[in-house]
């Protein structure tokens, strides 16, 4: 019987050992012919030995551009195929592909080229409110009378090529079209010549931090790759297999979840849109027959609104991550989506980024109330503020060592000592707790955890009492200041359509129920919830913004 809050993954299957070109390279070998990629919104359809030519020539072009295994590579944009053919051309010549979030702005889009000294970026034209080209022009004002094969960038000084997504010419930036027929002999000789290691940085992905500037988590081809066999695993992918992906690529939940999952199984990808619409996703599971369907907790409470109207039949597993799941979320997925198989994942950037998983044959109740086990080849333990392993059934910080852990955050060794101690243990900033058989609960954020008077409340036991009323679609709970108790619980909510509840309701189906300091004493009924272009609630946000609201109100704090 585990004592202690202390747990070890499978070791049975061996970690890869190869690189993501070499893995493509080999699924490419055994299903040639097999669809690899399904870009609906763009009209694509390529078999693996397509998708594997395409990977070649931008590859190539890239190389005749100048950039060498270790430059840094930004992609800026939403999902696409140009997208894909990124990650795996710079996988294929070692270049470090920066991922953008496709909703920064000029200063966060100029401290990410800086930061990571990006040679290159690759960039679509608009999305959404974003227009890419004419933020880089604004930045770069060089643009407009650049070579384009040697820009002179004052503001970035490492940057050398801009090349844009589409048909159309713009001053000063190459066509993606145009670099890949760019590579010849000389290329060919080049990539042939590479020496690549699983362990060389590939990736870099920017976190979305609440605080201070973004970090810049660096990850290796055996960090991403493994993770995605591992996920795909879990699932129980296989070439028979389509894979659904309304998330985003610049997020390791799409191209590592997504993509490698896919990739290191034979399985199909599908990008059903450029960005995320309930009714587009679910049309193209139909029409595609996908068995498989990713999403964070809000895509699939969208995604229920609707889901009667589509035959989902074909639908099996999926993954649910990037927050936590309410339960009656995940049963409703796992009945009106027939996605019987449907696994919770946790993690984050830092770690690949899962480094907990439920099974698809674990019982109902460890489905919907943990995060499963942990992942082969890693170790997990739950600590006190002081470093100490907690006992069983003990609320602690969730802390990981293994293969997943990133090497560090991109030049910033102070941060990184933050994050990892001398001993390779990673520290989450989660509170969880393990149980007897190893599964872990998460209860919360370390910073989101409320202290009322000395009571430690945890938002996520809040929320899933409210997610007992009928009328309630989403919840979020929260801390804000208050002068008499240190903090109050507030509650923001969204009611079903065509509900109507208020506020004095909700803290009267809390009487007796939860304990009376856990009942939210303000409580504010919304439409929507700030969040990341990612899916993840902005708890910060709405802090601010309520506590702004409280201030207007005269309300004490």
């Amino acid at each position: 019987m585990l004592r202690e809050s202390y747990g070890l993954g499978s070791q049975d299957e061996k970690l890869s050992e190869l690189t993501i070109s070499e893995q493509l390279e080999l699924t490419t070998s055994l299903y040639p012919d097999k669809e690899a990629l399904i870009v609906s919104h763009q009209d694509i359809r390529w078999s693996y030995k397509e998708l594997l030519s395409q990977v070649n020539s931008l590859a190539l072009g890239l190389l005749s551009l100048g950039i060498k295994k270790g430059d840094r590579v930004a992609i800026w944009g939403p999902n696409s195929f140009e997208w894909t053919l990124t990650q795996f051309a710079s996988a294929k010549i070692g270049a470090v592909m920066v991922c953008i979030n496709p909703a920064y702005r000029l200063f966060e889009l100029e401290y990410a080229l800086k930061q990571s000294a990006c040679k290159a970026i690759i960039t679509a034209d608009t999305f959404k409110t974003s227009h890419y080209l004419k933020m880089l022009q604004e930045l770069l004002p060089e643009l407009e009378v650049a070579d384009q094969t040697a820009l002179n960038a004052q503001a970035l000084p490492d940057l050398r090529v801009v090349i844009r997504m589409g048909e159309e010419e713009t001053a000063g930036m190459l066509n993606f079209d145009e670099v890949c027929q760019m590579g010849g002999a000389e290329e060919q000789a080049m990539m042939l010549s590479l020496d690549l290691n699983p362990d060389d940085p590939i990736n870099i992905q920017y976190t979305s931090g609440t605080t201070g500037s973004p970090k810049g988590a660096t990850l290796s081809h055996r960090n991403i790759l493994n993770n995605g066999i591992i996920v795909g695993a879990g699932m129980r992918l296989g070439n028979r297999d389509r894979l659904c992906i309304p998330v985003p690529l610049y997020h390791c939940f799409g191209m590592v979840m997504g993509n490698l999952a896919c990739v290191g199984h034979g399985a199909t990808m599908v990008y059903p849109a450029a960005g995320f619409d309930p009714k587009v996703t679910l049309s193209v599971v139909e029409a595609e027959r996908c068995t498989a369907l990713h999403g964070v907790p809000t895509m699939f409470i969208a995604c229920l609104e609707f889901a009667k109207h589509y035959d989902l039949s074909s639908l099996r597993t999926g993954i649910m991550a990037g927050a936590p799941c309410p339960e009656e979320i995940m049963k409703r997925v796992m009945q009106e989506m027939h996605m019987s198989e449907v696994l919770i994942a946790y993690g984050q950037t830092e770690l690949s980024p899962v480094s907990h998983m439920t099974a698809y044959d674990d019982p109902l109740e460890k489905r919907v109330s943990t995060v499963g086990k942990p992942g082969p080849h890693l170790e997990v333990k739950i600590t006190d503020a002081d470093g100490h392993i907690v006992a069983i059934g003990e609320t602690g910080e969730i802390c990981t060592r293994g293969y997943s852990v990133m090497s560090g955050y991109w030049a910033d060794p102070e941060r990184t000592g933050e994050t990892i101690d001398s001993e390779g243990w990673l520290m989450s900033g989660d509170l969880g707790v393990m149980d007897q058989e190893g599964y872990v609960e998460i209860v919360g954020r370390i910073k989101d955890m409320i202290i009322r008077g000395g009571e430690n409340i945890y938002p996520r036991e809040v929320e899933e009492f409210l997610y007992t009323l009928a009328d309630i679609e989403d919840a979020h709970v929260f801390g804000v200041a208050d002068s008499a108790m240190g903090e109050e619980v507030c509650a923001w909510v969204k009611l079903k359509d065509g509900k109507s509840l208020a506020a004095q309701e909700i803290r009267e189906h809390c009487q007796g129920k939860i304990t009376h300091f856990k009942i939210p004493r303000y409580i504010r009924i919304v439409e929507s919830f700030p969040m990341t272009v990612t899916g993840k609630i902005q708890k910060f946000k709405m802090r601010e913004q309520m506590t702004l609201m409280l201030q207007e109100e005269n309300v004490d704090q």
